[in-house]
């Protein structure tokens, strides 16, 4: 049985070891699946305050990311001015979805019983969990957020019932890189302590 000490310590260092791994950066090969369940299984453990769930997902992989494809470059079409828009971004927008084998929707489905922030830092806190299970699996990933991800057009193609906002996709590979170092400034900076003794 591993002590509480250890599991701490490698607890901490996956928290550490969690980065965000941009698409360019991805390989398109294809991923196991079963990877992805374990992933979207982490999230599903995320704290919730009343025990709501918010979380909502639909993942796409192989051909089904197709459809997807399209929503972008209609996001695309939609939000670029005319003065912007060229044939060549609208390709490359539609063509984005090739470079990583997954594309998990993000949703969230706010009770409206609960106070909303709540809810949203509940659907925060899955999310989370599943970019810190993805290095654990040997997989790379990255929360988009971009006009053309949360644009209706795209929440449309989803299919998110009413009341569940689309809020990006998470897009998961194997990483091509190596995997890059991370930099925090000192927690000191940013923690003030009230009463006790002071730490040494």
């Amino acid at each position: 049985m591993v002590d509480a000490a250890t599991s701490a310590d490698a607890l901490l260092e996956a928290i550490r070891h969690r980065r965000s791994i941009p698409l360019n950066d991805l390989s398109a090969d294809p991923i196991d699946l079963d990877l992805v369940a374990r992933m979207l299984e982490a999230a599903n453990w995320a704290p919730s305050h009343g025990k709501t769930e918010p979380w909502r997902f639909v993942v796409y992989s192989g051909d089904g990311r197709r459809a997807l494809g399209e929503a972008f470059a209609e996001a695309y079409r939609d939000v670029t001015p005319e003065e912007s828009f060229t044939e060549a971004g609208l390709a490359a927008t539609r063509a984005k979805v090739w470079k990583a084998p997954v594309w998990i929707a993000l949703g969230v489905e706010p009770d409206p019983a609960r106070v909303e922030w709540e809810e949203m830092i509940a659907f925060g806190c899955a999310v989370m969990n599943m970019q810190l299970m993805a290095p654990a699996l040997g997989l790379g990933c990255k929360w988009t957020s971009g006009k053309t991800s949360v644009h209706p057009l795209v929440a449309d193609a989803v299919g998110f019932g009413k009341g569940t906002d689309l809020k990006g996709f998470l897009y998961v590979g194997r990483p091509a890189i190596e995997w890059p170092e991370g930099q925090r400034g000192p927690i000191e900076d940013k923690v003030r302590w009230a009463g006790g003794e002071d730490l040494e």
